[in-house]
């Protein structure tokens, strides 16, 4: 059974505007769009705080890509880095869970 989607106008697609709400998910789905950084984010829930080397040592990655995929989860607002020493322990924030729980309900909603 075919649904119908609702079409964009014309000029809202050559606008390239999408609401603000849009965009944040957008962000947040980007940053969970890999499996790692869905399992490191999985482990910080767990753990609360967990240092870098100890994440790298719970997942079938280098030092290296658990870095990368660090970087995005951090950029996307998703968790925090705070420098202890020679060393990062991070964090999840929050904050930005319950943002995305939101925008995924909004999502159900329309």
């Amino acid at each position: 059974m075919k649904s119908q989607l609702p079409m964009l106008t014309a000029p809202a697609r050559s606008r390239g505007r999408f609401s603000r709400a849009d965009r944040e998910l957008a962000t947040l789905a980007r940053a969970l769009g890999h499996p790692a950084r869905v399992a490191i984010l999985r482990l910080l829930t767990e753990c609360g705080e967990c240092m870098c080397g100890s994440i790298v040592e719970r997942l079938p990655l280098s030092q290296a890509t658990v870095s990368q995929h660090l970087k995005v989860l951090k950029d996307a607002g998703l968790i925090q880095g705070e420098v202890e020493g020679p060393r990062v322990c991070y964090c999840v924030q929050p904050a930005a869970l319950d943002q995305l729980r939101a925008l995924l309900s909004d999502v159900r909603k329309h």
